[in-house]
């Protein structure tokens, strides 16, 4: 995303979390913006548009049905809400989001997660959808559990979805994750703690009665700003969490 602040982010290499340290870029970074004024075929292909490009399925957005193999998911069934804005306070409409998480007992349907925990038929853990004229988003989703990692000893991981944005076109993305109010794992987590403490708050999703629905499921609130002094800040080590 464009006007980024970067005192506001992760740095690309944070010693607490090992493996940011194999993978962190090394070198000076590539400047989009000198990418942008070219005019070679990739540079065009990479400022297109992607409006009408994106074809969702009517449960995209509904992860508490959008796997179903004859029973419902396992765990407590949470909506998570709010709006994509602009460094300017201003919606974004149109921008495609999409979120991946890890089941109830905090294990992702992925072949490279080995967790000794079980693997739930009905939940995929992926969803996404599209923001509506003022920005807004809606999830439906079961709250993910908590799980282990290899970074240090006795390291956990805290509840958490990741989130990925893309607006105009494919170079403006934001990825981050999202937090749980509450959660003790927080104050252990290298992840989160890379993050600058002014700007941590951003990550924490609010609990919200309004987005609450009867009888069915709690609600979150989580507002993503993709650019400017209040940006919500990236997740800079993208290719997971080992």
């Amino acid at each position: 995303m464009s006007g980024i602040d970067s005192s506001q982010h992760p740095p690309f290499i944070f010693p607490a979390y090992q493996s940011s340290v194999l993978r962190g870029p090394t070198r000076p970074l590539f400047d989009l913006g000198a990418f942008h004024a070219a005019q070679s075929g990739a540079a065009l292909e990479a400022r297109a548009s992607l409006a009408g490009r994106f074809r969702l399925g009517e449960l995209d957005h509904d992860m508490t049905r959008n796997a179903r193999q004859g029973g419902e998911p396992l765990g407590e069934r949470i909506v998570v809400s709010g709006r994509v804005l602009d460094e300017r306070g201003n919606s974004v409409s149109g921008a495609l989001i999409e979120i991946w998480q890890a089941n109830s007992s905090g294990r992702y349907a992925h072949k490279a997660d080995d967790h000794d925990a079980p693997i739930d038929p009905n939940f995929l853990g992926a969803g996404r959808c599209i923001t509506g004229p003022e920005g807004r988003y809606r999830f439906y989703t079961i709250k993910p559990g908590a799980y282990p990692w290899k970074n240090h000893h006795n390291a956990w991981r805290p509840q958490h979805i990741h989130f990925s944005v893309i607006g105009s076109s494919i170079v403006c993305r934001l990825a981050t994750q999202m937090y749980f109010p509450g959660d003790p794992l927080l104050d252990l987590d290298p992840i989160f703690k890379a993050v600058p403490a002014p700007a941590r708050d951003r990550l924490i999703a609010h609990f919200d009665l309004g987005v609450t629905q009867p009888d069915f499921a709690l609600g979150y609130h989580f507002d993503i700003v993709v650019a400017g002094s209040s940006a919500t800040p990236q997740d800079d080590h993208r290719g997971g969490d080992q």
